[in-house]
């Protein structure tokens, strides 16, 4: 597919988008998040355009020909010869759209996130109190709260788990970055890329908090 007039006006912004995109394929493949070219990555180019990672490609390797341009509908505008969107490029594209002002979003099959939902397997949400990292999430600015992190049935369809998690979202009372696939992993977004980056990765610290907690209770 040659390269659109969207891509060319981007063009600048694009290569360094995905030299940004590379380096934190990079970190998170060398914490182990995204094994097996899994995991998928999205910054939106306006207001109807974002570039996705393109499926199947092993995002350790990021460069921007495995980056692709969709429009919010799902509709390919740019990208390599034969490229596809990744397979979970709905769950973006609804973030986008229920929020014109998400610049980015994250996923990752980070241990963590999948070790919390398989340990708690009929939890609908999972409920971070008391640490002072919660103010690494927008909007939080004191440790004295409680965030609840909705945690998601999974499903092949992805159009229909997209609307589940835009009911889950819709329902949801207070501040929510991110939330939780059982079984599969997290979805993080934010503002812009770097604040995504910190949600992901606060999220990731607090659930192994979580996690050693639990082994603790277990043996006593």
């Amino acid at each position: 597919m040659p390269r659109s007039a969207l891509a060319n006006h981007h063009n600048a912004r694009f290569e360094q988008l995905a030299e940004e995109l590379g380096a934190i394929a990079r970190l998170f493949g060398s914490r182990g998040w995204t094994p097996a070219t899994s995991s998928n990555f999205s910054v939106r180019l306006d207001g109807n355009h974002c570039a996705v990672t393109i499926s199947g490609r092993d995002k350790t390797r990021l460069t921007a020909d495995d980056l692709m341009v969709v429009n919010l509908a799902g509709e390919a505008v740019d990208g390599p010869t034969g490229a596809r969107p990744s397979a979970e490029a709905g769950l973006h594209l609804s973030l986008y759209r229920r929020d014109p002002t998400v610049g980015a979003v994250l996923h990752t099959h980070a241990p963590n996130s999948v070790l919390t939902t398989r340990l708690a397997p009929d939890a609908e949400k999972i409920s971070l109190q008391g640490y002072e990292l919660l103010k690494a999430f927008a909007g939080v600015t004191s440790h004295d709260v409680t965030l609840d992190i909705p945690v998601i049935a999974n499903s092949q369809d992805i159009d229909a788990l997209a609307a589940a998690a835009d009911r889950r979202l819709d329902a949801h009372e207070g501040i929510c970055w991110t939330y939780l696939i059982r079984d599969h992993g997290a979805y993080a977004w934010g503002p812009d890329l770097a604040s995504t980056l910190r949600h992901l990765e606060a999220l990731d610290y607090l659930l192994g908090i979580e996690l050693e907690l639990s082994r603790h209770d277990r043996r006593t």
